[in-house]
């Protein structure tokens, strides 16, 4: 017995010291504390938690520890202890919620039994420990305070608490929820009713007839949001938020409640900011997730925009404020910064039709405000509104411009800033409209507010408007301005270098030589001339800016270097390339030393990437510096960690922690430094992989044991993204090390590409990992996917296919919902071109299979065959048929003559679509009778001959070749061009030759062009009577045919027609009077055409 107490007075100090302020004294204590076996540490923790003499931290220590314990290491501890243990565990602790006397360490108590319920419910929903149960029903109904909070507070932690009864218990669990929610003389009793209510509504998200069911209690958790907010208690203020955003429809029946309380707490400054915030942050959370069932409300949301306005004057006046050199990061829990926020979020979740008409009088009256802070927030208003009233306030972009240019001058500094914000803004949202519209009011504003020497602030703050004019500014525009751009640039930059010598500020002119380089990169080569000027002080800069606090201008030069060197181009960059490099080479040597959010990483990164695409192969010889640091960088593992609720109030998302709420009282949680910085590295390998191909082939392996398991990396799309383009990328650099090494390769990405096309999250990163894939099986080829590849990939497949149709049911049924309107409809056309865009790749995967494979993977494809034909029925939507035309056209081209044995399925289909209202579809189809008299054989004759005069009829057409249509024709002339090549038997040649000549050439299909240029060719060596004309009277309208293509760019000098096509033109040459005829009839462009076709083919 002494030694058993012995040893629990040194767990007793071991727990003291797990919470030790010195760092050392913890570690070894946590250290000491992993040794233990599990069992014995819950023995000890149990006894400690019950010891009344023992003091209330260790309890609390304790019991946070027995939380844990149960949470991460349940399957390994629990199951293996005796059944006479587990039963111990059990009474223990609902004796200690009973007998504890502090209401903390009872509340950690119950925490713990929540979470040991959580892990005995099994498979089936059964909860193995039915005590648990009893004890909440007589708790609840008890007269003791302290054991109803208890019974609350359980199931507020774990609703899920009743299993498979759960239904059973209904009316029980309600009357409960009631019978706490009224309890008049406890209001702590009725703010934990109000949250256990909201919990249990939250874990039942999804069962709408609950919902319905326990609607009546949001009166009663309305009340207590109320009551609780002036007991300086946001508990329940939050429950309403999460319900807000993940089952806003069970506010619908008290829609309008809900909403008056929200605003009248919102404009209340008796509460505190975080409180007033939050209840603004129902009403922004639901025009995100309910955004229709709220447009029925627009009165309320009205009332809620001035009080956004109004939180956004909230701003302090600062003296100190525009000579500041640092920029501090907003303060996130400032009134303005959430004001600002809430009306960009509300103004794309409810749209500009409903928001702009709201605000717009609010702005225009804060604007002319004597005050200051009035005029600020209108501006930054108008910047916040921008993306969610695109188009309505693209209408009045004159009258919203010419208002905003006024306040470049407002005598407050810090309006003048506003107003450059806004200009930057609407220069991104409204691009390129806005350029073209202002180009010449908002360049020359802006270089005057640039000249603000008194306020660094304002002057940075423009020339950062000016970066986001210039990226999007189409060229052309830019060039005019180019020389007052320079010269005003050249000027600031200058006077800035003095002040970074003299005072050290650096502010103004980091941003400056941002804008320098953004100009360069619109301008390109027309920034040759101003070369010399900038360079040298460039360059002085990387050299001596080398202390810590000027990394991020370091940073920002080394871009600019080598933006303009890549505008300008090699022949004026190459004498000073090897100095360049030679200072990037410098700090890429002390890139060791650099910590790892030195903001120069990300810089010499995309700055090494620039100066591959400037230097091509020469750039080889310093891969060896470059790889090391971009794998290390490429390599970042970033820190996790899965928590629960009560653990995440330790750790703040300031500290750069991220979390994503699991349910179940789960958060996974990252920190996302360094996130960025790998994203960028791993564009920068696909960037070397690109452009040096086999001068790359010495880092492939490494390369791509990096990037394969990152295709499974989901904290960031970006790196997914980037490794999905990697991989055909590196097979081509493998190419030139043999076909033994290039099977290596693919074998050992092929299995995760295929995998995560079945579990990609995220369609746009979906769309790339199944391009990647599809261009890999091309450069592969036949052989390269074994039985257990194509048996995954047709479950994916089949998978992918019957999820499109699914989707489309499911918008069906969101247009019969009662909140559908316009608004609905858009962001249901949005899915349905996601999701279109998902069947392309499709086609693309099948493509390269059967281009590989040919005949030999049909009877794989059968287990598809079904789904495509379900696309092209003719009641689908046009881009379904599309595809799945695509799809038949692929079984005809590569699979035939096998392919006939489906002809009963697809060849009505066809024929019908060539008439199709849609272009798309028609297209399609006429592709597929190009192919099948190509490459069809004897059997699909008589549909050959079937198609031709309903060709005839849609090339025919009145508009048949307006730019909707003029593809959908081209490939109908070159499908009837095929038809008469490959199948002449089928259709009177003499008859329709002469007029498919006067449908040449084909001008914007350049893949079908090279088939009737080919064709064409065929018919004039062989001297065709119909195309030469009785003494070669035609061949005039043919040199127009063969110019008229050449100008167009629709035959280039490398197909074969090309020089085809000049040895007739050089034939006619030497036949002088014929030669004078033929050119006679060009105009200049057409003639230029002729004259370059002799000198390149």
């Amino acid at each position: 017995m002494a030694e058993q107490q012995q040893q629990q007075q040194q767990f007793y100090l071991l727990l003291g010291n797990l919470m030790s302020p010195d760092n050392n004294v913890r570690k070894q204590s946590e250290e000491a504390y992993d040794t233990i076996v599990g069992q014995t540490k819950i023995t000890f923790l149990l006894q400690a938690i019950r010891d009344v003499s023992a003091a209330e931290e260790v309890k609390q220590m304790a019991a946070v520890l027995l939380r844990r314990l149960l949470s991460s290491s349940f399957e390994e501890i629990y199951p293996g202890l005796t059944l006479e243990m587990q039963t111990v565990i059990k009474t223990e602790l609902l004796t200690s919620i009973q007998t504890e006397t502090s209401p903390n360490i009872r509340k950690k108590v119950c925490d713990i039994a929540a979470e040991l319920t959580r892990n005995l419910i099994d498979d089936d929903g059964n909860n193995q420990w039915p005590e648990v149960l009893k004890f909440l029903f007589d708790s609840v109904n008890s007269d003791s305070v302290n054991l109803r909070e208890s019974a609350l507070h359980i199931f507020w932690n774990f609703p899920g608490i009743f299993g498979n009864q759960q239904q059973h218990y209904m009316e029980v669990i309600k009357r409960m929820l009631v019978q706490c929610m009224q309890d008049q003389d406890n209001p702590h009793i009725r703010t934990l009713a109000a949250r256990a209510a909201s919990a249990f509504v939250l874990s039942n998200e999804g069962n709408t007839a609950l919902l319905k069911h326990f609607s009546d209690l949001l009166p009663g958790i309305l009340q207590a949001v109320n009551e609780s907010c002036y007991q300086s208690d946001d508990s329940v203020l939050k429950s309403l938020v999460e319900i807000a955003d993940t089952a806003p429809k069970y506010l619908r029946p008290n829609l309008e409640a809900t909403l008056q309380l929200c605003l009248k707490l919102c404009a209340d400054s008796n509460l505190t900011n975080m409180q007033r915030q939050l209840a603004l942050e129902v009403i922004v959370t639901l025009s995100e997730t309910a955004a229709a069932m709220l447009r029925k409300h627009t009165a309320i949301v009205a009332q809620s925009v001035p009080q956004m306005l109004a939180m956004m004057v909230d701003l302090e006046d600062d003296d100190e404020w525009s000579m500041a050199d640092e920029l501090e990061d907003d303060d996130f829990d400032s009134n303005a910064v959430a004001g600002e926020s809430a009306l960009d979020r509300i103004a794309c979740g409810l749209g500009g039709k409903i928001i702009l008409p709201m605000i717009k009088q609010h702005i225009m009256t804060m604007l002319q405000n004597p005050d200051w802070k009035y005029r600020h927030a209108g501006l930054m208003a108008l910047s916040a509104i921008g993306e969610g009233c695109h188009q309505q306030m693209e209408a009045i972009l004159q009258e919203i411009v010419s208002f905003v240019l006024i306040f470049c001058s407002d005598p407050h500094p810090r309006v003048r800033y506003a107003a450059c914000n806004a200009i930057g803004q609407m220069a991104t949202d409204f691009a390129p409209t806005f350029q073209k519209k202002f180009h010449d009011k908002v360049i020359s504003a802006l270089l005057q507010t640039m000249e603000d020497q008194s306020n660094p602030r304002v002057q940075a703050h423009a020339a950062a408007a000016l970066i986001n004019f210039t990226e999007d500014c189409p060229k052309s525009l830019l060039i005019p301005y180019l020389d007052s751009l320079v010269q005003h640039l050249h000027v600031i930059m200058v006077a800035k270098l003095q002040e970074l010598i003299q005072k050290g500020t650096k502010l103004v002119l980091e941003q400056v030589v941002t804008s320098i380089a953004s100009v360069a990169d619109t301008a390109e080569e027309k920034f040759v001339p101003y070369y010399d000027l900038f360079m040298p002080s460039l360059k002085h800069i990387v050299e001596n800016a080398v202390q810590k606090e000027l990394r991020l201008l370091r940073g920002k030069t080394i871009e600019c270097i080598s933006l303009i060197g890549l505008a300008v181009g090699k022949e004026k960059f190459m004498p000073d390339a090897s100095a360049v490099m030679q200072l990037l080479l410098k700090t890429q040597t002390d890139f060791n030393d650099l910590e790892d959010d030195d903001p120069q990483i990300s810089y010499m990164i995309s700055a090494w990437a620039r100066m591959c695409k400037i230097l091509g192969k020469e750039f080889q010889q310093y891969l060896p510096v470059v790889m090391g640091p971009l794998m290390k960088t490429a390599s970042i593992k970033p820190e996790v960690a899965l928590l629960d609720t009560q653990d995440m109030e330790s750790i703040s998302e300031d500290d750069g922690w991220e979390f994503v709420n699991l349910g179940d009282q789960q958060s996974f949680g990252i920190k996302t430094a360094g996130l960025e910085e790998k994203a960028t590295a791993c564009q920068m390998l696909v960037c070397y992989a690109k452009e040096l191909k086999e001068g790359f082939v010495e880092y492939t392996e490494q390369v791509v044991k990096l990037m394969v398991p990152l295709l499974k990396f989901y904290f960031h799309d970006g790196v997914r993204v980037a490794a999905a383009e990697s991989m055909p990328l590196l097979l081509e650099c493998a190419r030139v090390r043999g076909p033994e090494y290039l099977t290596q390769m693919w074998h050992f990405m092929c299995d995760a590409l295929i995998k995560s096309i079945g579990t990609e999250p995220d369609s746009d990163v979906l769309s790339e990992i199944m391009h990647s894939f599809a261009k890999c099986i091309e450069l592969m080829g036949d052989g390269c996917l074994n039985n257990e590849h194509f048996e995954e990939l047709g479950g994916i497949l089949k998978g992918k296919l019957e999820e499109h149709f699914k989707n489309q049911e499911l918008r069906h049924t969101k247009r019969q919902d009662e909140d559908y309107d316009e608004q609905v409809e858009e962001s249901l056309q949005d899915e349905d071109e996601n999701d279109v865009y998902i069947l392309t790749k499709v086609s693309d995967i099948l493509h390269s299979v059967f281009s590989s494979y040919k005949e030999k993977v049909l009877p794989w494809f059968e287990q598809l065959l079904q789904l495509i034909v379900q696309l092209i029925c003719p009641s689908r939507p046009w881009a379904d048929r599309q595809w799945g035309l695509c799809i038949f056209d692929d079984v005809v081209e590569h699979c035939s003559p096998a392919s006939f044995k489906y002809a009963e399925v697809f060849l009505q289909p066809m024929l019908q679509s060539l008439c199709d209202t849609s272009p798309e579809v028609r297209q399609a189809a006429a592709y597929g009778v190009g192919v099948m008299a190509q490459y069809g054989g004897e059997l699909y004759r008589p549909f050959c001959t079937e198609a031709i005069p309903l060709m005839v009829r849609v090339i025919q057409s009145a508009d048949s070749r307006v730019k909707e249509n003029v593809n959908a024709t081209e490939n109908c002339i070159s499908a009837v061009g095929k038809v008469m090549r490959f199948r002449p038997e089928c259709v009177n040649v003499n008859e329709i030759l002469p007029h498919w000549l006067n449908w040449l050439p084909l001008l914007e299909d350049k893949e079908e062009a090279v088939h009737t240029f080919d064709f064409l060719c065929d018919l004039i060596e062989s001297n065709n009577p119909i195309v030469l004309g009785p003494d070669n009277a035609n061949l005039p309208k043919v040199f127009l045919i063969i110019a008229d293509g050449v100008a167009n760019e629709s035959v280039k000098t490398e197909d074969a027609c090309s020089k085809r096509m000049a040895d007739v033109i050089r034939q006619v040459q030497g036949s002088g009077g014929l030669w004078t005829q033929c050119v006679s009839t060009l105009n200049e462009t057409q003639q230029k055409a002729i004259q370059e076709l002799l000198n390149t083919a």
